[in-house]
């Protein structure tokens, strides 16, 4: 246990301390009396509020939990239940209509549409890639994942395969054909391109032809008469024809094409919340060391591949040649935005003069807003935001009280820091009941802050599994997606965000791509999130931007939201509808075992990296060996799911102990070839990993929220206690 420092009347681990005097304040120009005398005060100021609010919650729900167990032998009526959310407080009432005035807003969030990485950013390496995935290859995209299938002699092999490379740039051209159109001939038929006059002139075997609409040539590389590369823009987003006929893919292609570079992950959050394992102080200087290289430009990280070192920092910006003359300057790098964490937890990092670990959250939003701020003095290599704006991603709030709690704390921090009023932007997770049905009242808490609202219909799954633990039987976990309440809130959120005044000025975003090697399906499916109205929605990996990428060519949003505009807002009814089984004696025992052995073998297979390697986001194998990406949004919906139905009796303890320990075994199996891996089977009992699983689910109905959070980090405390790492 390290010695904590005193700083006024605050005792702060060695560890921050010196993160923040040696580091961070040289960079601020404050000094260290300054800086602690003034996070003493937020911390004094905002302390009580949030125990206030976390004591609504825990009312709140124990009141839901009396009305469904005093009404349980009643059918359910839906009219008395939302007078009962009304009159408890649940459901504020609705005023006035109005629009949002956020100034300040950076277009990649504000104007342009396009895919957003979410990335741990206690991981360096993961860090940078997220941020540098502005840009990406479409030709690796497709040639590197499923897209193209592995027949016909169209395998991935060691080196570069030709066939499967001839399909790539055929299916690469089909997509230009679609997104910047030739009048009447096909980009696969160009033989060479040219920029004459300020106008592409296609050369086919036929003739020659020029673009559908000629605005949309913006720039080159090169000669004219013989470019290196094309800009050319559609729907707001850049695509880059990049021409070389000595390259090896360009010499098999008759206009020397040898690749195509699409802008794809417009923004990026950096998360220090769901896909991080960050429970102390050593965590969370490591979190706030890689954020503040990337607000200073200088993020460096070195890993070997195939035997050769490499050195991954910050792209530098893009210039090309404009068609008109003069020069072309494009941003080389995602837009990013930083996610806290949410009220709930307090972190050992910081004592208060109570004696108290302070609240994450308002450590948070200092330390992470002062990092930030070095980018609003311009004081760093490579700027992020070009509008002077921080983008703080909230999760988890519960309610219009609770945004407005994080909105005045935004104003403390300006204040503290010197900023501008109104510099935090705040993004809204809409991701917990209270604030779906109550969503037009926490977007005007935040009307001059808010530049992001964001479907979380994961974490949105857990909390509507828990607030409605005493009702009834869960539906299966895989039945969750097609009850109505999910159509209803996913339609709501685009609805209530369009009626505040969101398009054009903010974002409204959908949820997560969790299949990352399944880039085939996503292609078919996830152009759904821009034809619901989102000029973003999330994806797991930089591939996974440059593919999702391809939609927002397909679907002009700002479009698809005028159309929107004019249908009816979602029946706040429909959300409410709870998705409990009607009949839980029709589940056979075989069904209701699988789903068991589904939901455990999540469980394990991403509790195990978190509590014994700190590993906060994964792609864990199912029962079925495909890969899933689980955070602890994942993680929440299996917990509770289980917990619910062990509380119905739908399945018995011993039950669900037989099926987490076989499926211990099958995770113990999938990570075999993991050097740090730690085998749970058979020890169980001394398995502080499989421990943690089964707290998540035994204890699950008096989890909080049904937040996995309090469990997951008292189990990864208790380990590095063992293992002598330093933790307070």
């Amino acid at each position: 246990m390290n010695q904590k420092i005193q700083q006024g009347t605050l005792q702060v681990d060695p560890l921050l301390a010196d993160f923040i005097n040696t580091q961070l304040l040289p960079e601020l120009g404050l000094t260290e009396a300054d800086f602690w005398q003034g996070f003493e005060s937020i911390i004094d100021q905002f302390t009580s509020r949030n125990t206030a609010l976390l004591a609504v919650r825990d009312k709140l729900q124990a009141q839901i939990d009396e009305w469904h167990t005093s009404h349980g032998e009643t059918p359910f009526d839906s009219i008395a239940y939302v007078q009962f959310l009304r009159d408890s407080g649940y459901l504020v009432e609705e005023g006035d209509d109005f629009s949002i005035c956020t100034g300040n807003v950076d277009p990649e969030i504000a104007t342009m549409a396009g895919p957003q990485l979410v990335v741990p950013v206690k991981n360096a390496r993961f860090a940078l890639n997220a941020a540098n995935a502005r840009w990406g290859s479409l030709f690796d995209a497709i040639y590197g994942s499923d897209v193209i299938g592995e027949v016909d002699g169209c395998e991935r092999t060691q080196g570069y395969n030709p066939l499967r490379g001839q399909k790539v740039i055929a299916f690469a051209k089909s997509f230009l054909d679609r997104a910047c159109p030739l009048i009447n001939a096909s980009h696969d038929a160009a033989r060479t391109y040219r920029v004459i006059s300020g106008q592409l002139l296609v050369e086919m075997d036929e003739g020659v032809t020029t673009l559908v609409d000629s605005d949309q040539l913006r720039g080159y590389l090169g000669e004219a008469s013989a470019p290196e590369s094309l800009l050319i823009v559609n729907n707001g987003l850049h695509i880059e024809i990049l021409i070389d006929r000595d390259s090896e893919i360009g010499s098999t292609d008759p206009a020397g094409v040898k690749d195509i570079n699409l802008e794809a992950a417009l923004t990026a959050i950096q998360d220090c919340e769901d896909s991080v394992a960050a429970v102390d102080a050593e965590d969370k200087v490591e979190v706030y060391r890689n954020w503040l290289g990337l607000m200073r430009g200088d993020l460096a990280e070195s890993f070997s591949k195939k035997g050769s070192q490499f050195t991954r920092t910050l792209n530098p910006d893009r210039e090309f040649q404009d068609v008109s003359g003069g020069t072309i300057t494009l941003p080389g790098r995602s837009l990013l935005l930083i996610r806290n964490v949410g009220h709930l937890m307090r972190n050992s990092a910081i004592f208060d003069k109570h004696g108290e670990e302070i609240y994450e959250g308002i450590l948070d939003a200092v330390i992470t807003s002062s990092i930030a701020s070095i980018d609003i003095r311009k004081s760093n290599n490579t700027r992020n935001s070009r509008t002077g704006s921080i983008y703080i991603v909230k999760p988890k709030m519960h309610g219009p009280a609770e945004v407005q709690f994080t909105c005045d704390m935004f104003t403390a921090v300006e204040e503290f820091l010197g900023l501008q009023s109104d510099t935090l932007k705040i993004g809204i997770m809409d991701e917990e009941r209270r604030t779906s049905v109550n969503l037009k009242e926490c977007i005007r808490a935040a009307k001059s802050r808010v530049a992001f609202i964001n479907t979380g219909f994961l974490d949105r799954t857990g909390d509507e599994i828990h607030t409605s633990m005493q009702a009834g039987v869960m539906v299966p976990k895989a039945e969750m997606k097609s009850t109505p309440w999910i159509s209803a809130y996913e339609d709501r959120n685009v609805d209530i965000g369009l009626a505040c005044g969101l398009s054009g000025k903010a974002q409204i975003g959908k949820g997560m791509w969790a299949m990352p090697d399944l880039m085939a399906r996503m292609l078919d499916e996830k152009i759904a999130h821009p034809m619901a109205g989102a000029n973003t929605a999330w994806v797991p990996s930089p591939t996974a931007a440059v593919l999702h990428a391809m939609h927002y060519h397909y679907v002009n949003v700002f479009d698809r939201q005028l159309e929107l505009a004019q249908r009816p807002v979602a029946k706040l009814d429909d959300i409410l509808t709870l998705p409990i089984i009607k009949d839980p004696s029709a589940m056979s025992a075989e069904s209701v075992q699988l789903d068991l052995d589904n939901n455990c073998q999540s469980i394990l297979g991403y509790v195990v990296r978190w509590v014994d390697q700190g590993i906060g986001c994964s792609k864990v194998p199912d029962i079925h060996n495909i890969e899933l990406m689980e955070d602890r949004a994942t993680l929440r919906i299996s917990s509770q799911h289980i917990a619910n139905w062990l509380l119905h009796n739908i399945c018995t303890s011993q039950q669900v102990r037989e099926s987490l320990e076989r499926m211990a075994q099958i995770v113990d199996q999938q990570n075999a070839s993991d050097s740090l891996y730690h085998k749970m089977a058979p020890d169980f009992e001394n398995s502080i990993a499989f421990q943690a699983a089964c707290d998540l689910i035994f204890d699950g109905v008096n989890q909080p929220n049904g937040y996995t959070e309090p469990r997951l980090h008292a189990r990864r405390r208790e380990l590095k206690a063992m293992q002598g790492s330093s933790i307070s």
